[in-house]
C-alpha cells in the first residue's frame, strides 16, 4: 500500500467513523444512502490497496499456505513440523538405516563426484607457523596482488606465501625469509 492508497483509505475511514457517531433511530434514508455510498468508496479504496491473496492460515510463517483443519493455527506445514517433532519425542530420532538416502544410480551422484577447485592461499608467516591472512583467490594473480598490497601496508608480515590449493597443496611462491621466533622476548621458558 503506498502513501496515497493510505492517506485516502484513513480518509475514508474516518468519515465513516464520524457517519457512525452521528447515526440514530430518526437517521433519515438520504442520509443512510450517503453512508452506503462512502462505504462503497472505502471497500473499493480497501480492495485497490490490498495486493495479496487472503491469508489462509493463521500462521505468520505461512499465511497462505496449504491448509490443515486440525491444526490449531490451521497451517499444514507448521503442523507436520510439530507432528515431526512429537514423533521424535517419543520413538528417538530416526536411526540411519530407516532414513531415505539417495537412489542408487549406475552413473553415481553428484557428491560422489566432486568438481576438482583451484585456489590460490594467501599465507604470512606470524613467526611460529604459516597461517592464512585472507580469504583464498579463485585467481593466482589476484593473490599476487593482494599479497603486494599487504607488503607495502602499515603492518606487514615479515614473510608472505601463495600455496595452490588443487587436490593436493604446493607452495608457488615465498617472499621474505621465515625466522622462528620466540614466544618470551627474553627466551625464557
Amino acid at each position: 500500500m503506498n502513501h496515497a492508497q493510505l492517506t485516502a483509505l484513513g480518509r475514508a475511514l474516518r468519515v465513516l467513523g464520524e457517519h457512525g457517531e452521528a447515526l440514530s433511530a430518526d437517521t433519515q434514508d438520504a442520509r443512510l444512502h450517503e453512508v452506503k455510498d462512502d462505504l462503497r468508496r472505502a471497500l473499493d479504496l480497501l480492495e485497490e490497496s490490498v495486493s495479496t491473496a487472503a491469508p489462509s492460515t493463521r500462521c505468520a510463517e505461512h499465511p497462505t499456505g496449504p491448509v490443515d483443519e486440525s491444526a490449531p493455527d490451521l497451517c499444514l506445514l507448521c503442523e507436520t513440523r510439530r507432528r515431526a517433532a512429537r514423533r521424535a519425542e517419543f520413538n528417538g530420532p530416526a536411526a540411519p538405516h530407516r532414513q531415505a538416502g539417495p537412489a542408487p544410480s549406475r552413473y553415481g551422484v553428484r557428491g560422489d563426484r566432486p568438481q576438482p577447485q583451484q585456489r590460490w592461499l594467501p599465507e604470512l608467516w606470524n613467526g611460529q607457523t604459516w597461517q592464512l591472512c585472507g580469504t583464498p583467490r579463485r585467481d593466482r594473480r589476484e593473490a599476487e596482488l593482494y599479497i603486494a598490497a599487504q607488503r607495502r601496508g602499515p603492518r606487514p608480515a615479515m614473510a608472505y606465501r601463495i600455496v595452490h590449493e588443487f587436490t593436493d597443496y604446493e607452495v608457488l611462491r615465498v617472499w621474505g625469509t621465515p625466522v622462528r621466533v620466540d614466544i618470551e622476548p627474553m627466551g625464557n621458558p
